[in-house]
């Protein structure tokens, strides 16, 4: 049985039935995705946001390599520079122009819903060649129902960072236990030291990780519709501990995002956080040259009740857009281009398929010499291969609001998970999708 119809979470008549109501199930696109003639190359156009900043292995010199070896594909690689939001308004626009790119970088948030619209191509029978290549809970966040839209490229699994000298000098161990990181909490706070960081402004991703963690799937499907259950026993159990620690003062509560959480950083009073492991690549940088530098690692998220289970917070995947005239060449690319793992590496990716790149020297010094990418690549083969994202996932930051309000008092982390499955609903009606309550 393939990662394909393993993990699939939802059924194909609730998917077609979503297509029919947004009307463009038929699109189809005559665009740029032609060969140069019957004799000719097949051409393939690839959208991506990559960065492709200074000491990167630029995309267009990948593509090169690829193109010098297969004439008879030829990729061309542009790169967009807006944001992933309006990147996925063009994709839309292109879509129905029928001009789009044969293939795109999307967010896995954003697939289901680009499914439904109908922006992209089912090619489950070409992906399936290449589904062993890759984690299989990031293969799994390709999928809606039996249909699989492309590969993934990155991912964002939560791993467990902490400040090894600090920890040493307390007398902690590395906690490998929900229970454990509460009482090395409670030991850090009596130091007047954190060892976990609570973020509302990342509630949305940070804390559905952690109840993927936990062994819950928010979403799923019956002949009535969509279901989401984002209060089940996984995300009680989040909930509980993080409100302990919040009633107990023994966890920073700031913004991940605001100038609090790096002062604490560099101040030596945050030594611990649950975070993406797409943090690794950034988030020592204000330590460099410091007597801190080289003082933090990286270890895998503590058990929070499914055993060695992460959940995902962010990552993408090359999705084979509407109406790609060549889908069986284009995903052959897809897959080379996706296993060129020191390439992608090199990105500052979290790299999706299997094996492990090389650490740069840049983590080997921030990291104290430690193998950053060997222990991210194994967050990543440990992703809940069940919990995928559905329609509209990316409305649901009414559970960011909910959490400042946790911060200030007037609610409480249970109170986020409500939200959660009251904008899921509502989020789902709104786009004209059935759900079963």
């Amino acid at each position: 049985m393939t990662p394909r119809t393993r993990f699939a979470r939802f059924t194909a008549v609730t998917a077609v039935a979503a297509i029919s109501a947004f009307g463009l199930a038929a699109c189809s696109t005559e665009g740029s995705n032609t060969s140069a003639g019957s004799d000719g190359p097949v051409e393939i156009e690839y959208l991506h946001r990559l960065p492709d900043g200074e000491g990167m292995t630029p995309v267009n010199e990948i593509v090169d390599r690829w193109n010098e070896k297969n004439p008879d594909i030829q990729v061309k690689a542009t790169k967009f520079d807006g944001a992933a939001t309006d990147m996925i308004l063009k994709l839309e626009t292109d879509v129905k122009a029928g001009n789009v790119s044969c293939l795109a970088q999307v967010g896995y948030s954003e697939v289901p819903q680009m499914f439904v619209k109908g922006l992209v191509e089912d090619v489950a029978e070409e992906a399936d060649k290449y589904a062993d290549d890759f984690s299989a809970g990031a293969y799994a966040m390709m999928t809606v129902g039996d249909a699989v839209v492309g590969l993934p490229q990155d991912t964002g699994p939560l791993v467990y960072y902490y400040n090894e000298t600090a920890f040493t000098e307390l007398g902690l161990t590395v906690p490998t236990t929900l229970d454990e990181l509460g009482a090395q909490a409670a030991t850090a706070a009596g130091a007047g030291k954190f060892a976990a960081a609570f973020t509302p402004d990342e509630a949305l991703s940070w804390l559905s990780a952690q109840s993927a963690a936990a062994g819950d799937v928010w979403f799923g499907s019956t002949n009535e519709g969509w279901t989401v259950d984002s209060e089940g026993p996984g995300s009680q159990k989040v909930a509980a501990f993080w409100q302990g620690l919040i009633d107990n003062d023994q966890t920073l509560v700031t913004e991940r995002w605001g100038e609090g959480f790096t002062q604490a950083l560099n101040d030596g009073s945050l030594i611990g956080h649950v975070g993406a492991a797409w943090e690794a690549g950034f988030l020592l940088d204000s330590l460099d040259g410091t007597p801190a530098e080289g003082q933090w690692r990286v270890a895998q998220l503590p058990d929070f009740g499914a055993g060695e289970v992460t959940g995902p917070d962010g990552g993408s995947g090359v999705a084979v857009m509407k109406g790609c005239e060549h889908p069986e060449e284009a995903m052959e690319f897809n897959a080379w281009f996706n296993t060129q793992t020191d390439d992608l590496a090199s990105q500052g990716l979290v790299i999706a398929a299997n094996g492990t790149p090389e650490t740069s020297e840049k983590m080997l010094r921030q990291f104290g010499g430690q193998d950053v990418l060997a222990e991210l690549a194994t967050a990543s083969a440990n992703l809940n291969p069940e919990f995928v994202y559905a329609p509209g996932f990316a409305s649901l930051t009414k559970m960011n609001e909910t959490a400042s309000n946790v911060a200030g008092g007037s609610a409480t982390v249970a109170d986020i998970f409500t939200t959660a499955k009251t904008t899921a609903l509502e989020t789902l009606e709104d786009l004209g999708l059935p759900t079963a309550k």
